[in-house]
């Protein structure tokens, strides 16, 4: 399937640009709002994918704040539209990015990181290890998805969505090859990043 594919390089390079200044905010901000913003990007990893779903499904469609504006610019609505759905999954991946960049802002002292940007191990740790958890989490999330794109074929309709439909229809077969597929995919990528984590660790 090329479309999931194409969600998770998308929201994982937004994800980049977002993730990094964010990261640096919350690894060295002293700002009374700082432990605020770090709860409103972990919120995500603790709320249910259906109640994180459905508020965005108020807000995306014809009558919310965005999805209002979306249409007014553009002449349609995102729910139920590969730009609905990106939009979800950004958020809905938000900590697997931030979490290991802030995590690797941290690990350097402040004084010192014009330094290690030329050093780069933990910089580079960090930002890959955000990257394959974002594409993995996001290749495979299902309920957010579900609530805000539906399950059009060709337009919202990603792996984890596609395995639930095979279910339903009793198609076993269909079901096991997109979940093999996603379990090798899964294990070959975080095996991938632990091997190299562990490299670098002892460079």
């Amino acid at each position: 399937m090329a479309y999931p594919l194409e969600l998770s390089f998308w929201t994982t390079i937004i994800l980049l640009f977002l993730g990094i200044p964010l990261a640096y905010f919350l690894a060295y901000s002293r700002s009374r709002y700082t432990s605020l913003v770090e709860a409103l990007v972990s919120l995500p990893s603790v709320l249910p994918p259906t109640v994180l779903g459905f508020y965005l499904l108020l807000a995306l469609n014809k009558e919310g704040f965005i999805g209002s504006l979306w249409y007014r610019l553009f002449g349609k609505q995102l729910v139920f539209h590969f730009e609905g759905i990106l939009i979800a999954s950004v958020i809905y991946s938000l900590p697997m990015m931030v979490h290991p960049l802030t995590a690797g802002f941290r690990s350097v002292p402040k004084n010192l990181i014009e330094a290690s940007y030329t050093l780069g191990k933990s910089k580079k740790v960090s930002v890959l290890t955000g990257v394959v958890l974002s594409f993995a989490h996001t290749l495979g999330e299902f309920g957010v998805v579900l609530m805000v794109g539906g399950n059009i074929e060709g337009e919202t309709r990603v792996v984890s969505i596609a395995i639930y439909s095979a279910v339903e229809a009793l198609d076993y077969t269909t079901a096991h090859v997109y979940s093999l597929v996603l379990l090798l995919f899964s294990v070959f990528s975080l095996t991938a990043l632990y091997v190299l984590n562990r490299r670098w660790s002892l460079l």
